[in-house]
């Protein structure tokens, strides 16, 4: 598993997860963040996580994709738009 977080530029975070599974082709890229999507087998998962990041990522503004190659693995990213950082009293970049 790959885990990158940066900020660009403009200020806008950035986080990106990868792997080197079995990745996915065009048809199940379709659907991974339909709500109850799942291509595994009844009883192993309900198909609710990626839709429920969907919905998390684009309430907040951001995006959310895809990169996959069957037998490669997957790259999800995830964007936010950039945010106006002032420092609080202990001096964390707070977003306000």
């Amino acid at each position: 598993i790959r885990i990158t977080v940066d900020v660009a530029a403009n200020g806008a975070p950035r986080l990106e997860v990868g792997d080197n599974g079995v990745g996915m082709d065009a048809a199940t890229q379709a659907h991974i963040f339909d709500a109850f999507f799942t291509t595994r087998e009844a009883g192993s998962g309900t198909g609710l996580g990626l839709a429920v990041a969907h919905g998390i990522v684009l309430a907040h503004g951001g995006t959310i994709a895809v990169r996959s190659v069957p037998g490669e693995g997957s790259t999800f990213t995830v964007s936010f738009p950039p945010q106006d950082r002032q420092p609080d009293a202990a001096g964390h970049a707070a977003i306000r």
